[in-house]
């Protein structure tokens, strides 16, 4: 093994969103950092993951749009091909993972003296040494005053299902299919689960089938969310099997047969052509020298943890997915800046998971920031909360796509601090910025109120909502009582505010 003798500052393990955050933020501090990935810069931010999986959901959406506007018209619908979605997703991340390449190699180029990218495996040896196996073959240790571990995720398998990736697949594999299946079951209904659903539902090639374990998919948001997302999802042919019990799948001739077990003590066997198991992820920790460094898990060991991002070796921090928090780009990314911000000491206070937005592409898409109705009442906050219906906001009925709402959730009291915000509908993840700073800044709803928003514009419902809550709304909650409701919930009962 070869020694290199030069010392970073900052070795950082991973070169995904999170890492790759990390080594730039290390960057602007004017510290010497080396960024080790073992395979693909960019990581599942990329690839297999959020940029791959939302180019197809973008198409699909069009398709199912022109397609809906197609069948009124009596006319024959259009019909995408499964190259066309590949040759959009290699377009997509041709484009990004280009940026991200030539950004580092110019990086290189100018700071040769402070920054390096290096392709292969990252190992700690020691709280201060790392191994790098490259892709070329060679191998060196280099030594670093901290690490910054950002290795990312992997799709969670389960026990006795074997996983092959062309006829059951995780994420990992659905993108590199030869064609649409004719039919397909999801495992999982959060999240991934749904916007698989959503995706192959809206090109309409392929017969979907989700397994939900729980009595409703999407069980973590507001009954009003899942209930609108289920009933698109049904209405776009999906066939979702609640409250099932997975007994069995399996691969049988090239196909997936699998069986479910209700509560009534009913069995049901399906055969399909393909399976999607969207059950989760699990931090990559296999290989990176987590006992030589001796660095541990969480208490549950699903997880490195950590504290703030530093993890129990004081110089050792872990960010993104491997920390187990919330996967996310932008969390991952928030985090890495973070862990340099704290090595440099730049004391910013500790990290706030309460004002993270999230986007969940479905069918209407979905928005979200801060705590929601369910959640709230769980921890028995008394609040207020205010809905407006896409129908009463302008831009909506100019677009024709009418379905959906705003709900923000505020405390009850005089100052009515906001505490969350759910968006449903078209253009919904462009409506919660202003939310997620008002939460941030731990402000009340004034504020929005007294913007002034453009018009025709979704966000218009916003101050809408806000204005119902002052009691000082154009259109009137006892008037359109369908449309626009305002209501307090304390002690898990919730009453309607009385409002003109």
């Amino acid at each position: 093994m070869e020694n290199n003798s030069d010392r970073y500052d900052i070795v950082v393990i991973g070169g995904g969103p999170a890492g790759y955050a990390a080594t730039m933020r290390a960057i602007d501090y004017g510290k010497k950092v080396l960024l080790v990935e073992k395979s693909k810069v960019g990581g599942a931010g990329i690839y297999n993951g959020a940029l791959t999986s939302k180019t197809m959901w973008e198409l699909s959406q069009k398709v199912a749009t022109i397609n809906k506007s197609l069948y009124k018209a009596g006319r024959r619908r259009l019909d995408v091909t499964w190259d066309d979605v590949k040759e959009t997703e290699k377009e997509a991340i041709f484009e990004r993972k280009f940026q991200y390449s030539s950004h580092l190699k110019m990086l290189e180029a100018k700071l040769k003296d402070s920054f390096k990218y290096e392709r292969g495996l990252g190992t700690m040896l020691s709280p201060n040494e790392v191994s790098i196996k490259c892709k070329n073959g060679n191998e060196y240790t280099v030594e670093t005053d901290h690490i910054i571990l950002a290795t990312g995720s992997s799709p969670r398998h389960l026990p006795n299902i074997q996983v092959d990736e062309k006829i059951i697949m995780t994420s990992d594999g659905i993108h590199h299919m030869d064609d649409f299946p004719r039919s397909l079951v999801i495992v999982g209904a959060g999240v991934i689960g749904c916007e698989y659903a959503t995706m192959f539902a809206n090109y309409g090639r392929t017969k979907v089938y989700l397994i939900d374990k729980a009595d409703r998919i999407l069980p973590f948001e507001d009954n009003d969310i899942s209930d609108l997302v289920d009933a698109n999802l049904r209405k776009n042919g999906v066939t979702i099997h609640h409250k099932a019990d997975l007994v069995r799948l399996e691969k049988i001739d090239d196909e997936v047969e699998y069986e479910l077990a209700y509560e009534d003590g009913r069995r049901e066997v399906i055969r399909v052509e393909k399976a999607l198991l969207a059950v989760g992820r699990t931090p990559n920790v296999k290989g990176i020298g987590m006992d030589n460094a001796g660095v541990s898990m969480s208490k549950r060991g699903r997880h490195i943890g950590d504290d703030d991002t530093q993890t129990n070796i004081p110089n050792i921090y872990a960010v993104g997915d491997v920390s187990g928090r919330i996967a996310l780009v932008n969390m991952g990314e928030l985090e890495g800046r973070h862990a340099v911000e704290r090595i440099c000491k730049d004391n910013k206070g500790r990290l706030s998971y309460e004002n993270i937005s999230s986007i969940m592409f479905l069918d209407p898409e979905v928005a979200a920031v801060g705590m929601n109705e369910k959640q709230c009442i769980e921890k028995g906050i008394p609040v207020k909360v205010v809905k407006i219906d896409f129908s009463i906001i302008a831009r909506a009925i100019a677009m024709r796509k009418t379905q959906g709402f705003f709900k923000i959730i505020v405390t009850n009291d005089s100052e009515m601090r906001i505490l969350g915000m759910r968006a449903i509908g078209e253009h919904a993840s462009s409506a919660i910025q202003a939310v997620a700073l008002l939460i941030k800044m731990n402000k009340g709803i004034e504020e929005l109120a007294e913007l002034v928003h453009p018009h025709p514009s979704i966000i218009e419902g916003i101050q809408e909502c806000v204005r119902m809550l002052l009691n000082k709304s154009v259109f009137k909650s006892s008037i359109f009582k369908d449309k626009l409701k305002c209501y307090s919930c304390v002690d898990g009962v919730c009453t309607p505010l009385q409002r003109l």
